[in-house]
C-alpha cells in the first residue's frame, strides 16, 4: 500500500503543483486504486504517473469546490475510452450526483461501465468489506466537507513452516488447513491445532486523508492513531488569520492535529502557490517543530504506508 500524489496545490494550479488529487495504491491488497478528489487536469496527471485509470475502483470527493471536483467529468469518460469496464463508485457530499449527471447529460457522454454515486449525509461508517473499512466525518470548511479514514483490517499471521518441518510434517494441503486455523489429524494419528502453528495477526494500517479544513475536532477524530495523516497546509503561520477566515489550515494547525491525535506520519499538501522554491521549507519547519515526522508532498511523489512494528 502506498500513497501517490497527483496534485498538491491549492485553489488554482501552478507550474509546480496541479490542484488536488491523491491515489491510494491497493494493487497488492485488492488489485485496484482508490482516488481522493479530482481537481482539473487530474486525468492528465494520471497519464504521467503509474496509476491505471481502468483499475480505479473507488473515488472519494471531500467537497464540491472546483479544485477538488472539476476534473471528474473528463476522468469518468476517459475511463471508458481506456477500456475500463469494471464498476466505479463515487462518494461525496450531497450535490455530487447532480453535478455528475448534469455534466454527462449535457455533453452526451456514454459510460461503458456501471457508475454508482453515494452521497454522504451522515458521519460514520461509509464502506466495509472483508479487507477494508472506510469511515468519514465532517470537517470545518466554507461548504460541506468530509475527511476519510481508511482502515485495513488485520491480516492472519504467518504459518510457522519451520516448526512444522521440525516435527516432520511435509508441505502439502495440510499447511493450508492449519493456516486457516483448522484442526488436522495426520496419517500417523497425531492431531495438530491450527492456532498452534500460526503467528500473531498482522495489524492493518490506517490512512487518513482530509479535505480542506480549519483545525477542528472532526479532523482529530479521524486522525486518531493513524499510520499516515494527509492534511492540508494551505498557509504558513504568518497567514493564520487569512487561513481562518477562508476555513483553511496552516502548517502549524496540521501539525497540532497530528500530534494531538498521535498520528505517526504527517504529510502536508494543498499548498498555496505563494510558496515557491525555498519558501516551502518554512511550512515544513513550522510543522516539524511540533510533529517531527512530517513531509511535504509534491506532484508525482509517493510514499509507502509503513506497518506497525
Amino acid at each position: 500500500m502506498d500513497i501517490y500524489f497527483l496534485g498538491t496545490g491549492a485553489g488554482m494550479p501552478s507550474k509546480q503543483r496541479n490542484v488536488t488529487s491523491i491515489a491510494l495504491n491497493l494493487l497488492d491488497e485488492r488489485g485496484t486504486y482508490w482516488l481522493f478528489d479530482c481537481g482539473e487536469g487530474t486525468q492528465q496527471q494520471i497519464l504521467n504517473s503509474p496509476v491505471k485509470l481502468g483499475r480505479t475502483e473507488k473515488l472519494f470527493i471531500t467537497h464540491l469546490h472546483g479544485d477538488h471536483l472539476y476534473g471528474l467529468p473528463g476522468l469518468l469518460t476517459s475511463r471508458s475510452y481506456l477500456g475500463g469496464d469494471t464498476p466505479l463508485t463515487l462518494y461525496g457530499p450531497v450535490g455530487l450526483k447532480s453535478f455528475v449527471d448534469t455534466a454527462l447529460a449535457v455533453s452526451g457522454a456514454h459510460l461503458t461501465y456501471t457508475l454508482q454515486i453515494v452521497e454522504i449525509e451522515d458521519e460514520g461508517l461509509l464502506f466495509e468489506d472483508e479487507t477494508f473499512r472506510v469511515e468519514t466525518a465532517r470537517l470545518e470548511h466554507r461548504i460541506e466537507c468530509f475527511g476519510y479514514r481508511v482502515i485495513e483490517k488485520d491480516q492472519p499471521g504467518k504459518l510457522m513452516q519451520e516448526k512444522l518441518f521440525e516435527i516432520g510434517v511435509p508441505a502439502g494441503p495440510v499447511y493450508g488447513k492449519l493456516k486457516l486455523g483448522e484442526t488436522v489429524q495426520l496419517a500417523d494419528g497425531r492431531i495438530l491445532h491450527g492456532p498452534d502453528f500460526v503467528g500473531a495477526p498482522i495489524p492493518g494500517r490506517i490512512v487518513v486523508i482530509l479535505g480542506d479544513t480549519r483545525y477542528c475536532s472532526g479532523a482529530k477524530h479521524l486522525a486518531q492513531g493513524a499510520d499516515v495523516l494527509v492534511h492540508e497546509a494551505t498557509f504558513g503561520m504568518d497567514k493564520q488569520e487569512l487561513a481562518y477566515s477562508f476555513d483553511h489550515a496552516t502548517s502549524h494547525d496540521a501539525a497540532r492535529t497530528a500530534e494531538e491525535s498521535q498520528a505517526n506520519l504527517l504529510i502536508l499538501t494543498h499548498i498555496s502557490s505563494r510558496y515557491q522554491g525555498e519558501a516551502i521549507n518554512v511550512l515544513l519547519q513550522e510543522a516539524q517543530a511540533i510533529h517531527p515526522n512530517t513531509y511535504i508532498a509534491k506532484d508525482f511523489w509517493s510514499i509507502e504506508v509503513p506497518r506497525k512494528a
